[in-house]
């Protein structure tokens, strides 16, 4: 028997050669595959609930530095000076600007969380945080008023600055 005319015949498929089975997962092994994947899922879902959550500090650097960029862009967009007015003893702050010429109009307001306070309050080197309000001003060239803003809990104390040039806010830890 010569091996160059023995040839293995496989049933024609599309004009090719190939075998008549064909390999594929069966209906448990993709079930048991996504009963996994849900398992895996649901071990993870309360950890992604706490980092989507805000709550306590990360909800009031968020709030303040959102009122800030918020003031900034209205400022740029209705060519016109926005305030934040920061109300130390009520632990609130809100955007007013935007309405009729001289501002006035009540935007949107927000509160610190509680356990949260302000523990500085600083507008142009001016220290508010002992009185009633502190007015910082976004201007429509994009710059503002500079202000420093520190935050603390019972954990944790944080600085939320505003350059004056930029009316950019940034976070930072405080040392103590």
């Amino acid at each position: 028997m010569n091996l160059r005319t023995t040839n293995l015949h496989w049933p024609m498929a599309n004009g090719r050669n190939a075998p008549s089975f064909r390999r594929a997962f069966t209906l448990i092994e993709i079930m048991i595959v996504v009963a996994i994947m849900g398992l895996i899922a649901a071990m993870g879902l309360p950890a992604l609930m706490k980092v989507i959550q805000k709550e306590g500090m990360r909800k009031a650097l968020s709030d303040v530095t959102d009122v800030c960029a918020s003031a900034r862009a209205r400022a740029i967009l209705l060519n016109q000076t926005i305030a934040v007015t920061f109300h130390p003893a009520a632990r609130s702050f809100s955007v007013e600007g935007g309405g009729a010429p001289g501002g006035g109009l009540l935007v949107s307001s927000s509160a610190l969380p509680d356990g949260v306070e302000f523990a500085m309050l600083d507008i142009n080197q001016q220290d508010f945080s002992a009185s009633e309000w502190g007015k910082v001003r976004f201007f429509p060239n994009g710059t503002s008023d500079e202000l420093t803003v520190v935050l603390h809990d019972k954990d944790a104390w944080h600085k939320i600055t505003l350059e004056f040039a930029t009316g950019m806010a940034t976070v930072s830890d405080v040392d103590r």
